[in-house]
């Protein structure tokens, strides 16, 4: 960690992609910071929160190039983008859904679900 980077901060830029633009970087880690923060929030039902993690567990060929409505992931792509959008694709090339589960399975606690 950097001198004076506050924990956490950053977290992301291991899961990058290579080949991504820095607004796809943008892009993932305001929704990362959105899916940590949904986690972290005690009013998220832990069933949500379960089945997030488990799209952040799956492989691109399980999700099979679907599209996802999910609204907190809809909700963080539409503010990150400043674009309405009514789905997002269920990949982790994609930076919003990539960013989204990987905060979600960040920002819950190892012991919630044995992570």
């Amino acid at each position: 960690m950097l001198e004076g980077q506050a924990a956490g901060e950053g977290m992301g830029m291991e899961s990058y992609h290579e080949d991504w633009t820095d607004s796809q970087r943008a892009l993932y880690d305001e929704c990362y910071r959105a899916g940590a923060d949904w986690a972290d929030d005690p009013d998220t039902p832990s069933e949500d929160v379960q089945h997030v993690i488990n799209l952040a567990e799956a492989d691109d060929d399980t999700l099979a190039d679907a599209e996802i409505d999910f609204a907190p992931l809809i909700d963080a792509v539409t503010e990150a983008t400043g674009e309405v959008v009514t789905t997002v694709p269920a990949s982790h090339d994609d930076p919003g859904f990539k960013g989204f589960v990987d905060g979600v399975r960040d920002g819950t606690a190892e012991e919630t679900f044995g992570l």
